[in-house]
């Protein structure tokens, strides 16, 4: 008898078969290629390799590797999503003003580009009227370049629907935990509101009771897209939850990241860029640091694990295991 194929599925949904059977690689260090055949996907998506020194075993790749690489996979799937609503907007934005407002059967349509920070500020507001829910990711360089007309602007804003009993959730970069007008913001503000910090996040994104969201269009956000398309909103609305559950609490609970072994977290952060062979002017702006500020970390990261030049200091943080310590 032929037996069935073995069901195809994601990785945040391993069938009972692989979870037990990686559990097990993971206590032993190892499992051999027989019983491996039982759940083929662990090989599929590369959470089982074969052993270097014995072959007809299969090693377990770190749970800490593995969930790095997915949520960049995740991550670069939601830029490739925004780079493409960004094309549409470009590619339909002189269509709509020949069109006008009737077309569409509903009149009203699912992507609209803003143009200009007074007229992004002002439909924000408009969707915010009588709303109950507010999703915010909000990058290092969003918060920090804002005038400060802009913030009091979103405080009268925010606290406007707190007051009707909402609820505000904010993810910042782990740069902006102790930044002044962070502080400000929350020891002003009343009600339901909590943020929480990443290493690196997404551009900036608002979600109105995962009914509109707003993504910027250009580079100096002078442009923004107002979406109203339930896929695509639901789809952003997602990521932000997923991300949300990673991040480390901020307000109004504060959770401080440990040093471990005289390593940082941002340290481990940069660490982990620097292996994937980025520039320090990309770490920096992935970080939400300036570059000489990344070069002082990176000094000090060297410093620590006793490396002489760049290329040692690679392979230093390799063999020293502090990014299988991040998630511990």
């Amino acid at each position: 008898m032929i037996p069935a194929p073995h069901p195809e599925h994601g990785t945040e949904d391993l069938c009972a078969a692989a979870t037990e059977l990686y559990e097990r690689a993971l206590r032993e260090g190892h499992v051999s290629v027989t019983d491996a055949a039982a759940a083929p996907c662990l090989a599929d998506l590369g959470l089982l390799h074969p052993g270097v020194t014995a072959p007809d075993r299969l090693e377990p790749l770190s749970p800490v590797v593995a969930l790095h690489q997915m949520l960049r996979a995740a991550e670069e799937r939601i830029a490739d999503e925004r780079r493409r609503e960004e094309r549409l907007a470009a590619m339909f934005e002189p269509l709509m003003r020949i069109d006008g407002p009737q077309g569409g059967s509903s009149g009203i349509p699912s992507v609209t580009v803003l143009s200009g920070l007074d007229r992004i500020g002002r439909t924000i507001a408009e969707a915010m009227a009588g709303s109950s829910e507010l999703l915010a990711v909000q990058p290092h360089v969003t918060h920090t370049l804002a005038p400060p007309n802009v913030h009091v602007e979103a405080l009268a804003r925010d606290q406007a629907l707190l007051d009707r009993g909402g609820r505000i959730r904010t993810l910042y970069q782990h740069t902006l935990r102790h930044a002044p007008t962070v502080i400000a913001r929350y020891e002003r503000l009343r009600g339901d509101a909590e943020a929480r910090t990443l290493d690196e996040v997404t551009e900036r994104l608002i979600v109105i009771d995962r009914a509109v969201a707003f993504i910027p269009a250009n580079a100096d956000r002078t442009l923004a897209l107002k979406v109203r398309h339930p896929a695509i909103v639901g789809f952003l609305a997602t990521a932000f939850d997923r991300l949300w559950r990673l991040a480390t609490p901020m307000y109004p609970q504060a959770v401080q990241q440990p040093v471990r072994d005289g390593v940082t977290p941002r340290q481990r952060a940069i660490a982990a860029l620097l292996i994937e062979g980025h520039t320090d002017a990309v770490i920096a702006d992935r970080l939400g640091m300036n570059v000489r500020t990344a070069r002082v970390h990176i000094a000090k990261l060297a410093a620590t694990l006793g490396s002489d030049s760049r290329a040692q200091l690679g392979y230093l943080i390799g063999r020293s295991g502090i990014l299988d310590q991040a998630g511990a």
